[in-house]
Formats: structure tokens, sequence, C-alpha cells
């Protein structure tokens, strides 16, 4: 039977941590910036966990 393949996609959006942790880059910082507060723009940078309900999804398509 031929080896899973990760989703290389999915590969350069997350990065996981030493622990485990699944983090990913907030949304709403690609366009219409001007119209966003600055204190916005700075809350949405950073990056956040994966959400729980999409864990799963989202290890599988890691190859994990």
């Amino acid at each position: 039977m031929p080896k899973m393949k990760s989703h290389t996609g999915m590969g350069k959006r997350v990065k996981v941590t030493g622990t485990g942790k699944i983090l990913r880059q907030q949304t709403g910082l690609r366009h219409r910036l001007e119209v966003k507060a600055s204190k916005e723009t700075r809350d949405l940078s950073g990056t956040v966990e994966v959400s729980k309900a999409d864990l799963p999804r989202v290890k599988k398509m890691l190859g994990r």
C-alpha cells in the first residue's frame, strides 16, 4: 500500500509547536485595511491555536 501524503497547502498554513499544538494566522488582514482600526489590525496579527472542532481535519491533512 502506498504511503500517505500530507496536504502541502495545509503544511504551509499551519505550524506545529514542540508540544504538539497547531498554530495558524488569524483571518482578516489581507485587504480593506484602511477601514479597520489600528487596534483591530494589531489584535489580528500574531498566531492562535486551531479550534478544537477543526483539529481532527487539520491533523489528518498533515498526516498526523
